[in-house]
């Protein structure tokens, strides 16, 4: 894929990939590109070009071993090309090398209700990149945070199929049958760790026995979250819930949902929903 700067860190943007930017802030002598080139590094890729050759090698190795530290930084490195880079030209290079690794969470939230834009008001304003999807356009405000991207579909189940296994998947649409087509279609068809999914205790063990029964297996089980939320926190109120949530979905960073249990054990479920004689 051809790209230059500008379009390399726009694409990993979107996509959500760790990258890092090397700029040429000075030079002296005779070296390959004047000052101001760039060029993008992730861990697989790099676009555009600071003058290649072993200079260029080594900013890449530099700028990879930043990215695997997966802490955002600044680093300035100076290369005298006849000495460190091991290049005939007789000028010197020096380069700011920032790292950008993907810190951000990325959260699928399904709805568009009072809880869903309470709990907006809140995540907006943490390293988060949102994905908010409902069938319903109006249910959207006018405008929305830079990290929010307003996806409005006809079928929000099929929407799932966009995800990837690094998402965070928050269930909170107006609908318990549209809940629980999203509930298991995320749970069979992706690896995500985390679905929380709004409801009562009854809800739980009604979704959790039927998950069952429709073969989802026990630890694809475990990795929803019903009720969603810090039992913690108490209130019924919008935005007492949307607090609630948050707090439990800023708390799985880097925890793996896989290990925060249900709630409910299986015996529960199994002993609300004998089976029919």
């Amino acid at each position: 894929m051809s790209m230059n700067w500008q379009q390399a860190v726009t694409h990993c943007h979107n996509a959500g990939d760790p990258f890092a930017v090397a700029t040429v802030i000075s030079t002296t002598g005779s070296t390959p590109r004047d000052g101001s080139a760039k060029m993008v590094v992730t861990h697989s890729t790099i676009f555009d070009t600071i003058g290649g050759g072993q200079l260029e090698f080594k900013v890449i190795e530099v700028a990879r071993e930043m990215l695997a530290s997966r802490v955002p930084a600044q680093k300035i490195d100076h290369y005298p090309l006849a000495t460190k880079a091991d290049q005939c030209c007789g000028g010197s290079v020096t380069v700011l090398i920032e790292s950008f690794p993907l810190t951000a969470m990325r959260l699928a939230l399904f709805g568009a209700g009072h809880v869903a834009s309470a709990l907006m008001q809140v995540l907006a304003q943490c390293d988060a990149r949102i994905e908010w999807i409902d069938s319903r356009e109006k249910q959207f405000p006018a405008s929305v945070s830079a990290n929010v991207r307003l996806v409005c579909v006809n079928d929000p189940v099929a929407y799932v199929n966009e995800l990837t296994d690094s998402h965070r998947c928050i269930i909170i649409t107006h609908d318990h049958a549209l809940d629980y087509q999203l509930t298991h279609k995320v749970l069979t068809e992706t690896e995500i760790d985390y679905v929380g999914l709004i409801g009562s205790d009854t809800k739980a063990k009604r979704f959790y026995s039927r998950l069952e029964k429709d073969g989802v297996s026990d630890d694809d089980r475990k990795r929803c979250r019903c009720p969603i939320g810090m039992p913690t926190v108490k209130g019924k109120l919008p935005m007492e819930i949307a607090v609630s949530i948050a707090a439990q979905i800023l708390s799985l960073d880097p925890v793996k949902a896989s290990q925060i249990k249900p709630d409910l054990t299986w015996k529960e479920i199994r002993a609300a929903f004998p089976p029919q004689t």
